[in-house]
């Protein structure tokens, strides 16, 4: 997996100028080097099982999961699918766990037909249709022959389904991909001065539509109604096909940002304590 060389959120601190980061407490068992606000417990199942001592909690509505990867603390907050439950997320992941890093990671619709199912989309800039653009300054280049895209993320209200409405909307954006939840999380942290990220990978892109069942299987705060399930089978028997493709392409796609977590979580601690200097340097 290709390399981040240079990792910094747009005038979030004064610490970008090359101050040190704030002190640590190093017995205060609750403060993160990196926090993550994923969606939907799926997103992160693949890395927390990666990780040690994975112990969960609920706090401030949201169910909390933090371990240890290679002693390096994370806590990743679940916050449903939205804006607004994303943002209230970061907020509450924050306030008890102070990371020095906050990343909004999960699963994301392709816009663009060079984005492929199972890749990842890291953005430099996310957008929304109805609020200003969150810069964020991320110098590294795309590297699609390794699975890797750098560009915008469009945060939308809903699931895009088609690829009709997919083209509309990489029309009216140029986003390389869609999800539900970054843009709140970017917008929360530069608003805090904290440094962020946003990573998706990809489930489905524009080689198909979505099935019309995606819509009520999913309740409103992302979790799988079994109830609605059942209902699509029994009016649809070969829903079950599209629904378990759907399926399989979540675990790959939790795979893979796993995968590219393994090899930029060290690199994001490194620059708790500088930003001045890239990535690159400090291999």
């Amino acid at each position: 997996m290709p390399r981040l060389q240079c990792i910094a959120n747009r005038g979030v601190s004064a610490y970008d100028e090359g101050m040190s980061s704030p002190p640590k407490d190093d017995d205060d068992a609750s403060r993160a080097e990196i926090g993550i606000v994923c969606a939907l417990p799926l997103e992160m199942s693949e890395f927390l099982g990666r990780c040690e001592r994975v112990r969960k909690y609920t706090g401030g509505h949201f169910q909390f999961r933090g371990g240890l990867y290679d002693g390096i603390r994370i806590v990743v907050a679940e916050s449903g699918t939205g804006r607004q439950r994303a943002r209230r997320a970061a907020q509450a992941l924050v306030d008890a766990h102070h990371p020095n890093w906050v990343l909004s990671c999960g699963f994301g619709g392709a816009l663009q037909p060079q984005v492929s199912v199972g890749q990842i989309v890291v953005a430099d800039r996310l957008l929304s249709l109805d609020r200003p653009p969150v810069q964020i300054d991320l110098k590294t280049p795309s590297d699609p022959e390794h699975g890797l895209h750098v560009g915008s993320i469009l945060t939308i209200d809903q699931i895009v389904r088609t690829i009709a409405e997919k083209k509309s909307l990489a029309e009216q954006t140029g986003a390389l991909c869609c999800d539900m939840e970054s843009h709140a999380v970017a917008e929360f942290c530069r608003d805090a001065g904290l440094r962020s990220l946003a990573i998706r990978a990809i489930t489905d892109d524009l080689s198909r539509d979505l099935p019309p069942e995606v819509l009520s299987v999913f309740g409103s705060t992302g979790a799988v109604r079994m109830g609605a399930v059942v209902g699509a089978l029994w009016k649809r028997p070969s829903s079950y096909q599209d629904l378990w493709h759907l399926r399989e392409t979540a675990v790959l796609a939790a795979t893979k940002l796993a995968d590219f977590l393994d090899g930029i979580v060290h690199q994001l601690v490194a620059t708790g304590t500088s930003t001045s200097r890239s990535l690159s340097e400090r291999s």
